[in-house]
């Protein structure tokens, strides 16, 4: 893929500000110029060896913006500061539990007071007011603020990638409960241990509910969940290789998982106070012997009651390519999508050594890609499309916009669900996603990222560029506020009186890699259009000594904010 000629191609409809990006959009095929093969070259030749290169800006930020949604100033110069290890250190320590999602509107969860935390309070229809809507809009809004709110950690990263791995959509889930234990889940094991993480969301209420594992029982099972337990949550198919055998797996194999899978219920189905959480119910589960194929060695697992499925798990985990399976997966989400036999033998294989060594810890494994010669190559950097999540809440981080304070819960909220419709109008809906195969722009060949940029979402990209480069002082939407301060860009300016570094510097906040000198040229012109440097010197130098003088402040901030919404409209903006 050529990086700016694909996204080029929509700058027809990037400059439309008509279309209203709260309304849902149809799926749209990206342009002509998408991937029809993945290419048969080697992208990069570097492995899983340390980077020793230098770590400077551009690496800082590419590290920050791959781990990250998007990176502060202050938190780059900060990772130049302290090195690479030291910036590891901080993306994989340890990290406190979050306080959970409110009620952030009382008229619509009257069982609950405003600012009250509903996780453990049943379902209701008290006075004809159905809060299950609402608690499911608070999981998700509470879900933006903590990647908006996020330090340098991985955590709300690897949340997004374990949500797309298990993947289930919220409002097929049954009570909003079981989602916030989901999703509980995932923050919990983000970075902990792939097996025992597998283990606690089969038995998962949300988990459960969704891929009807609650129906699945002796003499009538269901396959759901022993089907994409097997295809899409731990080894894969593999190529196929006969009538319902998939190299890794056969039916036959789905057919004696989900009898091992037997006799799971709900604890309170719904109807108490409570965490919402899978049960064993004994008289539901077949003990009969399942033998399983020559895939797994013609295994059998014997009825071992609520311990069994366990047992299968470990059975799945004793092979490699559960292994090879996961780390693809991993570096698909950090690195690129194009697994060549170069990254497959010099990254892939190791990772899954690193992995089944390390008994399935995610951890050693993820700090090794991050800080492997491989992800630092220079054609790794600067060419992964933005995902709309990573789109939305990358701009407001990396310009340091001012939003609604800790208490002010309700003007909180309203701003993250403003946040969560944009992404979702960019074609990802949040705790939504289309299939139980997660959003197909990670594994859809030969497309993969593209899929995010077509002639539906590069419009409402734009509007919300607009909306938000605009929004200095005002609120947007109502009671939305969210203030983007460009003076704050000019207090990292080296020198804000030169217009050159003024673009220069602007620019690397915000972009993925520098620019030509002809895009800065242009940029430059928005500040003193045909006029020599000077100008801008005298105009800079004529607020600075008079910053009180509204004419020469909205003179000099208009110029500012056109700056900012033209970088942010550039194709490279659309690139981490």
């Amino acid at each position: 893929m050529e990086r700016r000629s694909f996204l080029g191609l929509g700058a027809s409809v990037q400059n439309s500000t008509k279309k209203d990006p709260a309304l849902p959009v149809k799926e749209d095929p990206v342009s002509q110029l998408q991937n029809q093969q993945l290419p048969s070259f080697a992208r990069v030749s570097a492995g899983l060896e340390s980077y020793t290169g230098e770590f400077g800006w551009w690496e800082a930020r590419h590290l920050l913006n791959r781990a990250l949604f998007g990176a502060k100033h202050s938190e780059i110069s900060q990772a130049v500061e302290e090195g690479l290890e030291a910036t590891l250190d901080r993306l994989f320590a340890d990290w406190e539990e979050p306080t959970p999602p409110i009620n952030f509107s009382s008229n619509n969860d009257l069982s609950v007071p405003r600012g009250e935390t509903w996780v453990e309070k049943r379902q209701n229809n008290e006075d004809g007011v159905n809060n299950t809507p609402y608690r499911r809009a608070s999981v998700r809004y509470w879900n933006i603020g903590l990647m908006l709110d996020q330090d340098v950690s991985l955590r709300e990263k690897m949340v997004l990638f374990w949500h797309n791995h298990f993947a289930t959509e919220l409002v097929l889930s049954g009570d909003p409960r079981g989602s916030y234990e989901l999703i509980r889940l995932f923050r919990k094991h983000a970075l902990g241990n792939f097996k025992t993480l597998v283990e606690e969301v089969t038995v998962n209420a949300g988990m459960l509910v969704y891929l009807n594992g609650i129906d699945n029982k002796v003499g009538a099972p269901n396959e759901n969940y022993g089907r994409e337990l097997l295809e899409l949550f731990t080894i894969g198919k593999g190529p196929q290789i006969g009538e319902g055998n998939y190299t890794n797996y056969t039916e036959e194999d789905v057919i004696e998982a989900s009898k091992v899978l037997t006799g799971w219920r709900l604890n309170l189905n719904g109807r108490q106070d409570g965490a919402l959480a899978g049960l064993y119910k004994s008289g539901r589960h077949d003990k009969s012997t399942k033998t399983f194929s020559e895939a797994f060695d013609n295994a059998t697992i014997e009825n071992a009651e609520e311990e069994e499925y366990k047992l299968l798990i470990s059975m799945i985990f004793g092979k490699r390519e559960t292994a090879r399976y996961i780390c693809r997966k991993l570096y698909r989400w950090f690195v690129y999508y194009v697994i060549d036999e170069a990254a497959e033998e010099n990254v892939i294989e190791p990772m899954a050594d690193m992995l089944i060594n390390n008994s399935f810890e995610v951890k050693p494994v993820i700090r090794a890609l991050l800080s492997s010669a491989h992800f630092f190559d220079v054609d790794n950097q600067g060419c992964m499309i933005k995902s709309p999540i990573d789109y939305v809440i990358s701009m407001v981080r990396s310009s340091e916009a001012t939003m609604p304070g800790l208490n002010d819960y309700r003007n909180q909220y309203s701003l993250w669900n403003f946040l969560y419709g944009q992404a979702k109008s960019f074609q990802q809906d949040f705790l939504t996603p289309p299939s139980v195969a997660g959003w197909p722009a990670y594994y859809q060949e030969p497309a993969f990222y593209q899929l995010w940029v077509n002639s539906a979402t590069l419009p409402n990209r734009q509007f919300y560029i607009n909306i938000v480069s605009q929004s200095g002082g005002k609120k947007i939407r109502g009671n939305r506020n969210l203030e983007i301060d460009v003076f704050k860009f000019m207090d990292y300016v080296s020198d804000p009186g030169d217009p050159n570094l003024v673009v220069r510097e602007i620019a690397q906040i915000l972009l993925p890699q520098s620019i030509p000198n002809s895009q800065k040229n242009n940029l430059k012109d928005i500040l003193i259009p045909g006029l020599p440097d000077f100008e801008w010197t005298e105009e800079y130098l004529l607020y600075i000594s008079d910053p009180s003088n509204e004419e020469i402040k909205m003179a000099v901030e208009s110029k500012l904010r056109e700056l900012v919404q033209a970088i942010l409209s550039l194709p490279e903006f659309h690139l981490m």
